[in-house]
């Protein structure tokens, strides 16, 4: 997948990230160590690593991705990243 979405609530800064949905390539949430959780008043799952932004934004550049955009949403902050010629059949 060339895009991934990496939010946190702008309180826990440390931590834990979620780092996709429920489509994220399984692969790369288990480099990055995330768990497919669904949280306590969701009906989706989502992947959450309990290392802090800073780290997952570290592995995701060591394997090709470059944050392309960040945005604050009121308590959230989310960072799109992208993988140069990546290969994507979707």
């Amino acid at each position: 997948m060339p895009y991934i979405l990496i939010s946190t609530q702008i309180r826990l800064e440390c931590g834990p990230t979620v780092c996709g949905d429920e489509h994220a390539d399984p692969e790369i949430m288990e480099y990055l160590g995330a768990k497919l959780v669904t949280h306590l008043g969701n009906n989706f799952p989502e992947y959450t690593s309990q290392e802090c932004p800073r780290k997952v934004l570290n592995l995701l550049e060591r394997k090709g991705y470059k944050v392309v955009a960040m945005t604050g949403l009121g308590q959230t902050i989310v960072w799109t990243l992208h993988k140069p010629d990546a290969e994507y059949n979707e």
